[in-house]
């Protein structure tokens, strides 16, 4: 796969080939309220048969959207494939920073619409991961027909 992606455009291909080799999400800033996007997208991804741990910190123990949730992405009690940011941009650079710290590594870095640090996707793209910014799973997996 092509690590250095243009962040204004993503291939179809590309995002397929995301969302149908990925097994395991963590989806950091999994909130328990189920008015949220990031509650109705942690189902959403359980629902299609994804291993999903929701990340956050005031909620480790307890499940989300039958989602088990850790407080942080240190404490995942397996490796992840993906990582699903619902953070606003300005915490997108420390959820990288601690997703590039895990062993092994995620295969992808998501970030939900409205979230986008280009900095922070170049860091993970160095490290050999690909980044897709500014999309919702929950979107792009109908409309590719997944």
């Amino acid at each position: 796969m092509n690590h250095a992606q243009n962040h204004d455009a993503y291939p179809d291909e590309l995002i397929r080939s995301v969302l149908t080799s990925v097994k395991s999400i963590a989806v950091v800033g999994a909130s328990p309220n189920p008015a949220r996007p990031s509650h109705g997208v942690t189902g959403f991804l359980v629902r299609k048969g994804f291993t999903v741990f929701a990340v956050n910190p005031g909620h480790a123990g307890k499940t989300i959207a039958g989602a088990p949730v850790v407080a942080t992405l240190a404490d995942l009690p397996q490796p992840v494939d993906m990582i699903d940011v619902f953070r606003r941009s300005e915490h997108l650079g420390a959820v990288v920073d601690a997703a590039l710290a895990l062993d092994p590594l995620p295969k992808v870095i998501w970030s939900q619409l409205g979230v986008r640090d280009d900095a922070a996707a170049a860091r993970a793209e160095a490290a050999g991961l690909t980044v897709i910014q500014d999309r919702c799973p929950a979107i792009e997996m109908p409309r590719l027909g997944l």
